[in-house]
């Protein structure tokens, strides 16, 4: 989850997440790389004597500067088109899980099982424990295994939500009458933590979403507590 004084991207639990960092920062250098060449170029027109009034035309120059930021967008487009398409991918998912957001809490039902259904709330700040944390806890947690590939399946009943988890790299919209689906792979156990990030009405802040990720062997166990 994101702390204070915290400038950098969550540490990511996912491979996706992973891949979105990496492509975050190359797109940051060569967003240096052009500040730092428009910037000397900008600064040395302030101090140079040279003054040409018979200039009409450069041909070379008006090629060198057309081709560099067409190679340069190149060099961005690639590695983005890749990132979508994985982001988009889903393949053999080992559960699905659906998520239904509401005004303004969300429900959870383990497609996969039965009978295993909860609604999730925020915890109220006179109910959270010592380390708890505002606005982000819930009362009902969504329990799934680490290192299995997981569907959510997302919709809404009443407004536009979006389902987000940024250490996930996981933002999908909840849409009324729609079915939106996304996959994530949690590579190590923890908590992780997440907030609608669509602005649904009064209480679009208290609509927190927590993980929590626990071996394959726990998971079954917990499941097989739930049905008894």
């Amino acid at each position: 989850m994101a702390t204070w004084s915290n400038l950098n991207l969550q540490d990511s639990a996912s491979p996706l997440m992973e891949q979105l960092a990496f492509f975050h920062d190359h797109t940051l250098l060569i967003i240096i790389m052009i500040t730092m060449l428009v910037g000397y170029l900008m600064a040395t027109l302030f101090s140079n004597k040279f003054t040409n009034r018979l200039l009409l035309e450069g041909q070379t120059i008006e090629i060198i500067w057309t081709i560099l930021p067409a190679i340069t967008l190149v060099f961005i487009a690639l590695p983005s088109l890749r990132l979508l398409y994985l982001l988009d991918e889903i393949s053999d998912p080992s559960i699905t899980m659906k998520s239904i957001g509401h005004q303004w809490y969300w429900s959870y039902e383990y497609s996969d099982f039965f009978n295993v259904e909860f609604d999730s709330y925020m915890t109220p700040y006179h109910e959270m424990p010592k380390n708890g944390f505002r606005l982000l806890d819930v009362d009902n947690r969504i329990v799934l295994p680490m290192l299995s590939q997981i569907r959510i399946l997302v919709t809404a009943t009443d407004v536009l939500h979006s389902w987000t988890v940024p250490s996930l790299g996981v933002k999908i919209d909840a849409t009324p009458g729609r079915l939106n689906q996304t996959s994530f792979f949690m590579n190590r156990p923890g908590l992780f933590y997440g907030q609608c990030s669509e602005i649904c009405g009064a209480n679009h802040s208290f609509m927190p979403i927590t993980i929590e990720s626990i071996p394959s062997n726990m998971f079954i166990n917990l499941i097989k507590n739930m049905n008894n």
